[in-house]
């Protein structure tokens, strides 16, 4: 199934606050592969993870537990789990 228009620009969104917080100088959010893990193959660490899941929480408003952290292994399953956060969100305020 192919992404949509607003899974991708999050995807990319994600892909530039990681570029930014881990001041890689080679690799643009479009070139950034979302399926990547992020631990094993970029050497993303807890400290790392836990700026980018500040920074996200800031722009959309939505908490991400720290017990969650190991599931976002990938720029796309960081989409995913942003996605399932704010539908649970707007579920709430409706």
């Amino acid at each position: 199934m192919p992404e949509s228009k607003e899974t991708r620009e999050r995807i990319l969104r994600i892909a530039e606050i990681i570029i930014e917080e881990l001041k890689l100088e080679e690799i643009t959010p479009e070139s950034f592969d979302p399926d990547m893990d992020l631990v094993n193959e970029l050497g993303v660490d807890s400290m790392d993870l836990a700026t980018v899941a500040l920074v996200l929480q800031d722009e959309h408003g939505v908490f991400i537990d720290e017990d969650d952290y190991p599931k976002l292994k990938t720029v796309r399953l960081i989409a995913e789990y942003l996605q399932s956060r704010l539908q649970g969100r707007k579920g709430k305020d409706a």
